[in-house]
């Protein structure tokens, strides 16, 4: 389904599949656990991400005047995520009450954008991340006059504004349906607006499925991928034959390593489930009770671990960065205790 990251319930993702007949002598009662499962981890990440992003944004607020290129694009990262998490709540209670949706057509909307303009930006955030760091340690000497402010607010500015584009099918084709049968209104995607043909709608479905794929993880993450191994290739060279620099080659190569194996780690499972759906609406994917059991069950989990990234940015993009860790340190006044504590002190560096 086009990107379906709030998980319809098992009998709105078939019932919309009325040319699968197959589907509808399968059995999904397996689903059922899901309805208290996934509640939780929403909160869990909605609190972990409120948390972790709010801090991040209030530390680059408090650091005006001293802030570099990266903390710019960590700040503008944390907001994309922060504005995601806020959704969650309304999610988890969707979820909790089997896929009623009793919070109107306007908040569903709105929650379903944020969380898909959240995953547009916070791509391309990285991806922006990733481009600086190759200009500025790959290109160090040629790169000084594209890594101006200017530079940089027009790079945030097409970022957001691409992403807004990207995420617009959402808001306009996100609607609540009620179903007098089973008594419950749910948020789901009508494109009954621009096609009335079942097959159209299941191309239009695939395309726009694909497409999101493609434009919001594959080619970011060939681009990040592309920019580390230019990255681990200049440093490699650099400190070569450096026995006192090598175990501070390793972190940074491990650092970065990291930063590009936890995004494509959280991402990849929900991308591939997703595509794997988008194929079945094309018939090129296996109509099996086994393989749709296996897309329904699988799919709502998937998304929990895509989620799951807006909690760890703050600690892999932030807090990584041991100025970035002094800068928040300092807001709860523990930089002279860490100092007085030459224990305590060491402990942190190694982090």
């Amino acid at each position: 389904m086009e990107m379906e990251m709030q998980n319809e319930s098992a009998y709105e993702y078939y019932d919309y599949e009325d040319n699968q007949t197959s589907s509808m002598l399968c059995d999904y009662s397996e689903w059922g656990p899901s309805y208290s499962v996934i509640p939780l981890l929403y909160m869990l990440i909605f609190i972990l991400g409120l948390s972790g992003n709010g801090l991040v944004i209030f530390t680059v607020w408090r650091a005006q005047g001293k802030r570099r290129t990266a903390d710019v694009y960590i700040g503008n990262l944390a907001v994309a995520d922060l504005t995601f998490v806020l959704t969650l709540p309304l999610w988890a209670v969707y979820t909790a009450m089997g896929y009623h949706w009793p919070f109107g057509v306007a908040l569903c909307k709105i929650s379903s954008y944020m969380v898909h303009l959240n995953m547009y930006a916070s791509v391309y955030c990285l991806t922006c991340m990733s481009y600086d760091r190759y200009l500025a340690i790959v290109r160090s000497s040629s790169s000084s006059q594209l890594r101006t402010r200017g530079h940089m607010r027009a790079s945030l500015t097409v970022m957001w504004l691409l992403s807004a584009l990207l995420a617009a099918p959402t808001l306009i084709f996100r609607t609540t349906k009620h179903e007098e049968t089973s008594n419950r209104t749910s948020c789901v995607m009508d494109f009954s607006l621009v096609v009335t043909d079942k097959n159209k709608e299941s191309l239009l479905v695939a395309s726009l499925s694909l497409c999101s794929s493609v434009l919001g993880f594959l080619l970011p993450f060939l681009a990040m991928m592309v920019c580390y191994w230019f990255i681990g290739c200049t440093v490699s060279r650099h400190f070569d034959g450096l026995r006192k620099e090598e175990q501070r080659k390793r972190r940074l190569l491990r650092t970065i390593t990291t930063l590009v194996m936890v995004f494509a780690a959280c991402w990849t499972p929900f991308h591939v489930l997703k595509s794997a759906d988008a194929l079945s609406y094309l018939n090129l994917a296996p109509d099996s009770c086994a393989f749709l059991r296996f897309l329904l069950l699988a799919h709502p989990y998937a998304t929990c671990l895509a989620y799951v990234n807006s909690c760890l940015n703050p600690f892999l993009y932030a807090f990584f960065d041991t100025r970035f860790r002094s800068q928040c340190l300092g807001l709860f006044n523990l930089k002279k205790a860490l100092h007085a504590s030459p224990a305590i002190l060491l402990a942190c560096q190694k982090i």
